[in-house]
Formats: C-alpha cells, sequence, structure tokens
C-alpha cells in the first residue's frame, strides 16, 4: 500500500444518493472530455441556472474529503479541484495513463472515483486496472468507492465500454489552496442568484453544441445527434412544439437549436401532456425525475392532477410524427447508446400517465426545496468561502 497508495471501500454512498446523482447528471450532462464520455460539473448547473442541484453533492464531497484525508494522512490539508459526473457510453476507454502525466494537472494529489452504477446490471466491460500493486483489477459497483494518488504509483486504465453507460462521480483533490473550485463556485452561485429576481428553477441550456454528441471527431451534424433529445426518445418520449406550426410549416423553417431551446410540450404513446416546458432541458429534466421518483410516487388514486392529460387526435399524432421525421433527418440519432439489455428503466411497459403527471408537480416541489436550502446556505458559503452542510441549529441559533 505504501508504494501504492490507494483504498477501495465498498457500499460507502447510499444507494438512493447514488440514484439521485444519476438522476442530475441524466438530466443535465453535456458532451464531455474525450469521445463517448459525458459530464456534469458543478459550474455547468450554475450556468444553467440550476444551482439548487448542487446541494445534493455537498455532503458526499464532505465525506470523502474526510475519508480521503484521514486515510492517507493529510488531515486539513486537501482543497477540492474538481467535482463532476461522468459517464462512459458504449465505445469509452482510457489507456494507462496517471492522473498527472500532463503538465496541467501537476497540482493534482488524490483522485476519488464514487461509483454510482453497476457492471453487469447498468453497463458491460468498463472494469478499471492498475498497471502495478494491489488491488490490481476493480470491477465497478454502485455505493462504492476507489482513492488513489494522483501520480505515477498508480497508474491505471479503464476497459471500453461496450453496452449502457457507466456513471461516476469524481471528485480531485489538491494541497494548491489556488486550485480549490469552492470560491468561484460560490461567487457564481451569489451571481445567478441576484440575478433571478423571481427564484425560477427553470433552466436555461448552454450553446447547442455542448449538447451534441458523434462518435466521429471533428464529424459535422449529419454525423452527430442533440443527447437530450435522444435520451428523451431512448425512454419512449416525443416533442410537441407549443408555437401553432403546422408540420407543413416546419418542414420549411425548421432549425434544431429553434425547436429545442422553444417551449414544448411532451408526449408518450396516444398521451399529450399539457403541460408547457421552457425548452427541451427543461423537459428533460422532468422526465429523469419521475425515473428516478416513481417509486415513491402515489398511485393512480393518490393524484392530484389529471386534468393536464389529453388525449391525442390523429392530426395531433401525425404532427408530433412528422416532428420526429424531420429532426432525425437533421441528425445521425443512436438513441441505443444509453441503453443496456438489462435496465429495468429502458422499457416502462407500466407506464401510467397520470402518475407521470403526478411527478411533473413533485418534481417542481423538490426543486424549489433545494432551492430554499441554497438560499440559507449561500451565506455562510460566503464567509468561510468554503462549500459544506448547515446544520438548522446552526441556522436557527
Amino acid at each position: 500500500m505504501e508504494h501504492h497508495p490507494r483504498h477501495i471501500i465498498h457500499n460507502f454512498i447510499p444507494l438512493h444518493i447514488c440514484k439521485e446523482l444519476e438522476f442530475i447528471h441524466k438530466s443535465n450532462c453535456t458532451v464531455g472530455y474525450r469521445p463517448n464520455v459525458f459530464s456534469t460539473t458543478l459550474s455547468h448547473l450554475i450556468a444553467t441556472n440550476c444551482p439548487h442541484l448542487i446541494m445534493p453533492f455537498i455532503p458526499i464531497r464532505e465525506m470523502v474529503k474526510e475519508k480521503v484525508e484521514e486515510l492517507f494522512g493529510c488531515e486539513f490539508e486537501l482543497f477540492v479541484e474538481f467535482t463532476g459526473l461522468i459517464s462512459w457510453t458504449k465505445g469509452a476507454s482510457i489507456g494507462w495513463h496517471s492522473d498527472d502525466n500532463r503538465s496541467y494537472l501537476k497540482q493534482r494529489d488524490f483522485t476519488a472515483v464514487c461509483y454510482l452504477n453497476s457492471y453487469g446490471e447498468n453497463f458491460s466491460g468498463g472494469i478499471f486496472h492498475f498497471q502495478d500493486g494491489e488491488p490490481a483489477n476493480y470491477v465497478p459497483m454502485a455505493g462504492d468507492l476507489v482513492m488513489y494518488s494522483a501520480d505515477d504509483r498508480n497508474i491505471h486504465c479503464v476497459d471500453e465500454i461496450t453496452d449502457g453507460e457507466r456513471l461516476t462521480l469524481t471528485i480531485w483533490f489538491s494541497r494548491n489552496s489556488s486550485y480549490d473550485e469552492d470560491e468561484k463556485l460560490i461567487s457564481r452561485v451569489a451571481q445567478t442568484l441576484s440575478n433571478n429576481e423571481l427564484t425560477s428553477c427553470i433552466p436555461l441550456p448552454g450553446s447547442s453544441n455542448m449538447y451534441w454528441f458523434s462518435s466521429v471527431e471533428g464529424s459535422d451534424q449529419l454525423q452527430g445527434f442533440d443527447i437530450r433529445y435522444a435520451r428523451l426518445l431512448s425512454l419512449g418520449y416525443d416533442i410537441s412544439t407549443t408555437q401553432g406550426k403546422t408540420s407543413d410549416e416546419m418542414n420549411s423553417t425548421i432549425d434544431v437549436s429553434d425547436v429545442f431551446t422553444e417551449p414544448l410540450r411532451l408526449a408518450r404513446g396516444d398521451t399529450l401532456f399539457n403541460k408547457k416546458f421552457a425548452n427541451l432541458l427543461h423537459a428533460l429534466q422532468a422526465v429523469q425525475f419521475y425515473y428516478w421518483s416513481r417509486s415513491n410516487l402515489p398511485q393512480t388514486e393518490g393524484v392530484r392532477n389529471t386534468g393536464d392529460i389529453i388525449q391525442l387526435s390523429e392530426s395531433q399524432k401525425q404532427d408530433i410524427c412528422n416532428l420526429r421525421c424531420l429532426l432525425s433527418s437533421t441528425m445521425k440519432l443512436d438513441a441505443s447508446i444509453f441503453c443496456h439489455p438489462s435496465s429495468n428503466t429502458i422499457r416502462d411497459s407500466h407506464f401510467d400517465p397520470k402518475i407521470f403527471s403526478e411527478a411533473l408537480t413533485s418534481w417542481e416541489e423538490y426543486a424549489f426545496k433545494l432551492h430554499e436550502q441554497l438560499t440559507v446556505h449561500l451565506p455562510f458559503w460566503k464567509e468561510y468561502t468554503s462549500l459544506f452542510s448547515v446544520s438548522l441549529q446552526v441556522v436557527n441559533n
């Protein structure tokens, strides 16, 4: 262990936290730093008017930092350099490398990887290997934490993903305080909240290029697709514009970026949900919330809102079908990149429109609850220039 500083702790993160972070990632992720990789950073959440979604990260960051400092004997020495959710999809891999083998990463001292889903159940491939020392191999399982020094003593690689989506929470630590991400994040949160007079939790998408996936590096739009749209399609959802244009009118004027940033509604099968979403990212957050929280939602007899469910007419079905065809014609869609054969959420044979409608209301309540927590935490964060959990007892005093 001295020659190869590393630790693996099984079941470190509760599974319900893993599922919450998975929901956040699948709702907000953008194209990542290498082919077939997607990422959700705290700075991106803040920039897209979702600063409230950083709240579930705070206690996990603290737990991981304390454990890294304890096991590597560097109590009160470390600063969080980076916090992000990273997923690896079919074709993604990395060859042998260490985390400090590039000059601009020399400040990194330790890496911690929290695995949020499991090999075999959610993805195939993606096994982690260390070049030397023990343990030499690690098979990812939800809730596990892998920690290691970010230097040549822990050269590692990851097998290619052959199916599904491998999801992690990755945190980098440095002893150099100038790389501490907290001060910048706090400044951005404060700026976002001050600019948002209505305390709205509606996301504002980033550049369309941030969501454009292509398996061919440097390819044009005909060889890629929008990952937000692909995630919706992979779960069986369509979109319906709210601008009053017929499919014939859209055929001559369609612009994918406009369709995805304008108000829209969701449809599934023969059902149209009357709720208007501000943009595609807004709709995707609602859908992913449903898949995360549906086991805790009331059954049909307990739902509050059923008036937002509309049975599609034949002409509406045709318009939605035409829109799907028009959008697909501008992309080389491969929605299967987010699917794994053994996943239970890919094909929802028990979908209930009424429960989904209930989820839309619960999702808004969840977002506003996190927003309230954020406003409570922010004054303390600004005072101490650090992101940390604030107890209600401290606030009340």
